[in-house]
């Protein structure tokens, strides 16, 4: 039997990548990147257990993440309105259209369209992948979710994930600068999407991973990988220092120096005649 990561996930309908509890910067590149390669082949979706931080808001599809699992079953719910107010609930289909109707108790006013909100439940996955995380602790979905019993568990990290005697987990963890390094692998041995988007946002793991290329992981893969990404299209970009734009004096080259131009005396403006007493 073929335990290889490619032939795990191309057996799967439905893959739900999970990001540990406060995840680094490299995990949520490396775990991104996978989404964005396999969604157009799979359905897939991420979660994490922990709210996003500004620092990520400059990986591509960082909006895709939730702090939900549930990925299964449409809910719309009503918020502060109170359920008492409703008479009944129907629905139609007009064509293809498909419409919910909440209809009000005579004399109470209708729910208002900010009060309605959407959002999933239950979980469809064949596959969840772990990505980074020291212990299963750190993915408590996969402990206290019912719904997830059944499914296959795969790990990507730098580093085994300790787990119970009783958890069944596949490692395809090993040493390397970041987990998005080895993202970076087996999206290349599966031949999955490589576009500019996931490109960018594992280069930028694996600089931020491997502490600028300074650690001492890093080896010959990680500049190939490095190499085979900006061939790829990735951009590496750079965090954004002194937003407001304010510097201290004479940061700025030549700044100073303007300031303080003074107007040239008139007479360096003027015809210049030398004299000389000989001639050579």
């Amino acid at each position: 039997m073929d335990n290889s990561f490619s032939s795990i996930i191309n057996s799967a309908n439905s893959v739900l990548i999970l990001l540990p509890t406060k995840p680094f910067f490299e995990q949520v590149a490396a775990g991104l990147s996978l989404y964005l390669s396999l969604s157009d082949k799979k359905d897939v979706s991420i979660s994490c257990p922990s709210p996003m931080v500004v620092e990520f808001n400059r990986l591509v599809g960082v909006n895709k993440i939730t702090q939900e699992i549930g990925n299964k079953n449409l809910v719309v719910s009503l918020v502060d309105y109170p359920a008492e107010n409703i008479e009944r609930v129907s629905y139609d289909i007009d064509g293809s259209e498909f419409r919910l109707t909440i209809i009000p108790k005579p004399g109470f006013p209708s729910p208002k369209k900010e009060q309605a909100n959407l959002g999933f439940s239950g979980v469809s996955a064949d596959i969840i992948i772990l990505v980074g995380g020291a212990n299963e602790s750190h993915f408590p979905a996969v402990s206290s979710s019912k719904e997830l019993v059944g499914a296959k568990v795969l790990h990507i990290g730098t580093r085994a994930l300790s787990v119970s005697s009783e958890a069944s987990v596949m490692s395809f963890a090993r040493p390397a600068s970041s987990c998005s390094e080895i993202v970076a692998d087996l999206i290349k041995e599966g031949n999955y999407t490589l576009d500019v988007d996931t490109a960018t946002n594992l280069l930028a793991g694996i600089e931020e991973g491997s502490n600028k290329f300074s650690s001492s992981e890093v080896g010959a893969n990680t500049f190939q990988v490095v190499a085979d990404l900006i061939r790829a299209g990735g951009v590496r970009k750079r965090k954004v220092l002194n937003q407001k734009g304010t510097f201290s004096q004479g940061s700025i080259p030549g700044k100073k120096i303007l300031e303080e131009k003074k107007e040239a005396p008139k007479d360096w403006l003027e015809p210049k005649i030398y004299k000389g007493t000989s001639i050579s």
